[in-house]
């Protein structure tokens, strides 16, 4: 499944136009070329329109915000718009300073990027206005938890569906979703934290992904994540005595540069929150109604069909009230979990 994604990156060598911060940019190149995009940097006002049009996707990272390269971003943007090409925006340090969060804000307003990837607290930023980080990391006080999955699953949905786009955060447990559909991903390593840019060089792997994969977008951008966290762990599984983080970072791009589809089947860690159904669970679906029962009972009817095939039941009471309606579904809930 997310093996295809990375094969058709492969295949395709997409072009990515990277307006990137001055920190990660040889890193964002070389993972690039890794995971077997082609990267082109250019952040000046007077090419950027020229540059994005031979491009098949546009990277947007606000890392080292100034006045000047704003103004490109916002050219870059609106022609790659035109032209139906992938945007992603990747809003660094949005809530650290009035700048970032307003460029943040202006970008995600004005482009409406195909993809948003960031820390929780960049993204609570955008959906609220303000917010707070530790620098261009996520405050500690927002961390996605186990404890708090259910709420910051809920949050991203609603933020992906208001925004209009697919919304992608990422920190010690992953969440990818467009709003009807949210990935739980659990790859990657502690210890990516003590590299930069390891964010900044997945939003990189992430616009090759969505523009290799524009029929299915979501599952490109959840592929993307996979392979940045999988990445983390053979790298430092590849680790030896005397290695640091310098060492590390190299160990990644060299996974990534050696993944096979294979290895990113076997090796993802991607669910689905317990409240989603996506089109490929939903392989055979049945509608039961109590005329229909002939004689049988609820229970026996949706058991015979769960063992048929079925992963997808739906009650259909037209006759019933709301009341006796809701009454008819407690009972039908309870035939579930029994079986």
């Amino acid at each position: 499944m997310l093996g295809t994604c990375l094969e058709n990156v492969r295949t395709q060598v997409p072009l990515v136009h990277n307006i990137t911060n001055y920190v990660t940019v040889n890193d964002v190149a070389n993972v690039l070329l890794a995971c077997g995009g082609s990267p082109i940097m250019a952040d000046e006002a007077e090419e950027v329109e020229d540059i994005t049009s031979i491009c098949g996707g546009l990277n947007i990272n606000i890392g080292t915000l100034n006045k000047r390269t704003i103004a490109g971003m916002l050219l870059a943007g609106k022609r790659a718009k035109e032209m139906g090409h992938p945007v992603l925006l990747d809003p660094v340090g949005a809530g650290a300073s009035a700048l970032r969060t307003g460029t943040a804000i202006e970008l995600m307003d004005t482009l409406h990027p195909t993809v948003i990837r960031g820390n929780i607290s960049e993204i609570k930023t955008l959906a609220s206005g303000s917010g707070t980080t530790k620098g261009v990391d996520a405050d500690v006080a927002d961390a996605v938890t186990e404890e708090t999955l259910d709420q910051a699953v809920a949050f991203v949905k609603e933020f992906a569906k208001k925004s209009g786009s697919i919304v992608a955060i990422t920190g010690a447990i992953d969440l990818v979703s467009d709003g009807e559909t949210c990935y739980v991903i659990r790859n990657g390593r502690p210890e990516m934290g003590k590299i930069t840019g390891t964010g900044c060089q997945l939003s990189g792997v992430m616009t090759a992904y969505i523009t290799a994969n524009p029929d299915d977008q979501l599952e490109a951008a959840a592929a993307a994540v996979c392979v940045m966290g999988l990445a983390g762990e053979i790298g430092w599984g590849n680790m030896q005595e005397g290695d640091g983080n310098a060492t590390y970072r190299n160990r990644i791009i060299d996974a990534i540069y050696n993944m096979s589809a294979q290895m990113l089947d076997r090796g993802q860690n991607m669910k689905f929150d317990r409240n989603t159904l996506t089109k490929d669970q939903l392989l055979l679906y049945a509608v039961t109604d109590s005329h229909w029962l002939n004689g049988r009972t609820l229970h026996s009817v949706v058991k015979e069909s769960l063992e048929g095939g079925v992963t997808f039941v739906q009650l259909r009471e037209k006759q019933l009230d709301e009341a006796h309606f809701m009454e008819r579904s407690k009972g039908f809930a309870g035939a579930l979990q029994r079986i």
